[in-house]
């Protein structure tokens, strides 16, 4: 806009009335949340980022389209943007983006989220999962010292599903078995005392050896003391691993015990149990295809180390940037 134009237009803001002026700043606040993504967007770009189609690092600026500046290949000729191979692809309203990272950021449920940020609830959803996409990879690269282990379980639901391979359940149905049967969703958490934390959902019944050797041995470290409760999994597992592994009988009453390297107890996993339950409920059901994307978001939450919407925002589109 040319400077008289705007100073025409600015003189005349006094004589708006009141929810013309709420107008005025909600549309000049989507205006500032879109410059700022824009801005966190450049800054997350990778010096070495090639195309995300062929990974040649050879390209030129090619215009803007939809806010962002496009580039285009010398190899394949084919255009892209700085979010093109990212899970925020082709998302609109990007001047809410971190409105709605910010409700992310505070556990919102998907309708409350919408009215906050002033979008459509299948627009939230959407979202929510575009976002936590990558936050669910974000774990640590080893456990250390004494590392706690234990499983919790959860009802398995099809939420969302337009076939079901059972019989349909009410809200807030039980399984039909009793104890840990195959209606069960089993997810492992091991953290130790570092409160370094990984989980995993490993499929649906008691957690086998084989289970945790995919989903645990990774990130164990050569030197780290396993403690669990007296489940006969890790003890096969840790046994064929050289692991150290130390259990706690908790059926029995035994909560915990000296051992040669400290206390030994699964106080501090059960406790995060304990918070994932309660934080899980505003949710009234979660899916179980959905499961690893709120593991990710409680992990996140609880580490604190992501404290605004910006690291949020660095965090969703920064290792496929990194990877370019």
């Amino acid at each position: 806009m040319k400077a008289p134009r705007f100073t025409k237009w600015f003189a005349a803001l006094p004589a708006l009335n009141q929810p013309q002026r709420l107008q005025v700043l909600d549309a000049l606040r989507r205006g500032a949340g879109l410059h700022l993504v824009v801005a966190l967007n450049e800054k997350c770009r990778s010096p070495g980022r090639g195309c995300p189609l062929c990974l040649c690092e050879r390209w030129h600026r090619h215009g803007h389209a939809n806010d962002l500046q496009r580039y285009r290949c010398f190899s394949c000729r084919r255009t892209f943007n700085d979010l093109t191979g990212t899970p925020l692809a082709r998302l609109r309203l990007k001047g809410k983006w971190l409105d709605y990272l910010d409700a992310l950021r505070a556990s919102r449920p998907v309708r409350a989220a919408a009215d906050e940020v002033k979008v459509h609830r299948n627009t939230a959803f959407r979202w929510r999962h575009r976002f936590l996409d990558r936050v669910k990879e974000d774990r640590p690269a080893r456990l250390n010292g004494i590392a706690e282990a234990d499983e919790m379980f959860i009802l398995e639901s099809q939420k969302g599903s337009r076939r079901l391979d059972r019989p349909a359940r009410k809200r807030g149905g039980v399984a039909s078995r009793r104890g840990i049967s195959r209606e069960l969703d089993c997810i492992l958490v091991a953290r130790d005392r570092n409160k370094q934390t990984v989980d995993a959902v490993t499929g649906r019944g008691p957690v086998s050896k084989v289970q945790l050797e995919r989903h645990l041995l990774p990130f164990l470290d050569r030197d780290v003391l396993l403690v669990t409760d007296a489940n006969a999994a890790y003890r096969a597992f840790a046994r064929a691993h050289g692991i150290a592994h130390q259990s706690v009988n908790v059926r029995t009453g035994e909560r915990t015990r000296m051992g040669a390297s400290g206390l030994v107890h699964v106080q501090n996993v059960n406790a995060y149990h304990q918070r994932l339950r309660e934080w899980l409920l505003p949710f009234h059901g979660v899916a179980s295809r959905y499961l690893p994307n709120y593991l990710g978001w409680r992990r996140m939450l609880d580490g604190g180390n992501i404290t605004s919407a910006d690291q949020l925002f660095r965090l969703a589109i920064g290792p496929i940037h990194s990877q370019r």
